[in-house]
């Protein structure tokens, strides 16, 4: 095998003639060099020096080997100095991929810190719900998968409920950075008998039709809604929440959607201001939640861009 190291040698040798002017150039001894020099004919399998006088001069093979160092040790030192600014946050990417409520609220303050600190490192994002937005992950795709999962539900009681055991075994392999957790609330149209209730029984909505989201969250409501003892009229189904509102805003039905979904500008003019005309929010008990998590695969966790880019999700969270 060719060493770079050894290349350096050569071409020393190469532009001095000698393996002590060489040695004194690359501040190592003559010995070192005549070491370096027969390890790499070994390795090449040919001679690359002979001895004329007191000069060494290359033979085809070395004059080949030669021409090559040059090329090689240049990309070596670019691939240095590139790996050396990524390690330092002067470059680099973070490809992050978002759920579209975590993407109104959760991303926009972090991508805006992050480019805030380090403006070299590029950052990109697109939409997908889990899990195809781990899928994404482990593709290669992205780097960062924004991800939630629903508590498991069925045949089990309130005050011993755990994660969704479908996301625990999606996830088993990857870095979990838990963000925050994230409350459902019922939506209902604004006439409803509900409407100005502050909480109510999801029972009391057991006879209603029902706009569902995604496939997960639809899943996770049949199961909420089996639990309390009905089964949910599921009339529409829809993954984009500003439809959902639409929909439950012109009679069509009642919904649960996540305070996250409410919280961003794009539903109701403003951050955290009522959901939208026509529509008003009722929290429903027994309490129904979701955990918002950032994904992560463990060797990415280690690159200091991905930790960065987690690091200021988990502020944004926060606030």
């Amino acid at each position: 095998m060719i060493e770079a190291r050894h290349l350096r040698v050569l071409r020393a040798v190469a532009a001095t003639g000698s393996f002590s002017a060489a040695a004194r150039e690359l501040g190592c001894t003559q010995p070192a060099v005549s070491q370096q020099m027969k390890a790499l004919e070994q390795s090449v399998g040919t001679p690359l020096l002979v001895r004329a006088g007191r000069e060494m001069r290359l033979t085809e093979a070395g004059e080949a080997l030669v021409r090559h160092a040059a090329g090689i040790l240049a990309g070596l030192a670019a691939a240095e100095e590139e790996v050396a600014a990524i390690a330092g946050l002067r470059a680099g990417r973070v490809r992050l991929v978002s759920f579209p409520s975590g993407s109104s609220t959760l991303v926009p303050t972090a991508l805006a810190e992050m480019r805030a600190d380090h403006p070299a490192t590029r950052i990109s994002l697109v939409e997908a719900e889990p899990p195809r937005s781990v899928e994404l992950l482990r593709a290669g795709d992205c780097e960062i998968a924004l991800a939630f999962r629903y508590p498991e539900v069925r045949g089990r009681c309130p005050e011993v409920r755990g994660a969704d055991p479908a996301a625990v075994a999606e996830w088993d392999d990857l870095v979990v950075r838990p963000l925050l957790t994230d409350r459902l609330v019922g939506v209902v149209p604004e006439g409803h008998r509900l409407a100005a209730a502050e909480r109510a029984g999801i029972t009391e909505l057991a006879d209603e039709p029902w706009i569902a989201g995604c496939p997960r969250c639809r899943r996770h409501l049949v199961e909420v809604c089996e639990e309390a003892g009905f089964s949910p009229r599921i009339d529409y189904a829809t993954d984009d929440y500003p439809a959902v509102i639409g929909l439950v805003g012109a009679g069509l039905g009642v919904a649960l959607l996540p305070e996250l979904a409410l919280a961003g500008p794009s539903v109701g003019g403003g951050w955290g201001a009522a959901p939208a005309k026509g529509v008003a929010t009722v929290r429903v008990e027994p309490a129904v939640q979701r955990e918002v998590v950032a994904l992560t695969l463990p060797d990415l966790a280690r690159v200091p861009a991905v930790g960065a880019m987690l690091d200021r999700l988990a502020r944004a969270a926060l606030r």
